[in-house]
């Protein structure tokens, strides 16, 4: 499997440390900026910098840009039939007012930007250091949330969140499930779920 990030902020980075850490390497980070911008920090993780296209490229892509950005970030992105990982939450600083999703959740209006895309939810409940530190905790494992529309794209998270250590737990299609993890809003989020067996 190889990954491409679209935005390369602290979730970004968690999850690369994480991917990385069980010897995935084939992956691209990327920003709005040139990608030599990225080349210090692709390097401390041995993976590569490159372009929002070339990100897109990747069998599963990452979107971890604030939510603002969205719509730039996607632009002109050829995302048909790749697994788009939506990982934004509809907020950001300095307010933190959530944002008018008119009646959507927030991954639903994400794949109104990524067209062609399988948008799964995930990754978006943790702070950057849960989600980069190792996933298991008590001799339980951290749940990651996970939600969507079509059932290979969540088949791919699934796996991809087994191998980077968590549980996984889906919930559902984008407007159910979506909204349970939703952050603002959800009951899920800002709760940390470990999974012991």
């Amino acid at each position: 499997m190889n990954y491409g990030f679209i935005g390369a902020g602290a979730i970004a980075q968690a999850l690369v440390r994480r991917l990385t850490a069980v010897g995935e390497s084939d992956i691209v980070l990327s920003n709005s900026r040139e990608p030599a911008t990225l080349a210090p920090l692709a390097r401390h993780f041995g993976v590569r910098a490159g372009t929002t296209a070339d990100a897109a490229a990747a069998e599963v892509v990452v979107l971890a840009v604030q939510w603002s950005r969205i719509p730039a970030a996607l632009n002109g992105l050829d995302l048909e039939g790749r697994v788009l990982i939506d990982t934004t939450n509809p907020l950001e600083a300095p307010t933190f007012q959530p944002f008018d999703l008119g009646g959507l959740t927030s991954s639903e209006v994400v794949a109104g930007h990524a067209h062609g895309a399988r948008v799964v939810k995930a990754f978006n409940t943790h702070s950057p250091e849960k989600l980069g530190s190792y996933p298991e905790v008590d001799g339980g494992k951290r749940v990651i949330f996970y939600s969507g529309d079509e059932a290979g794209a969540l088949t791919t998270v699934g796996l991809m969140i087994q191998r980077l250590g968590f549980a996984g737990v889906p919930l559902g299609d984008l407007a159910t499930g979506g909204r349970l993890h939703q952050f603002p809003g959800g009951p899920m989020p800002a709760r940390d779920f470990i999974e012991h067996r």
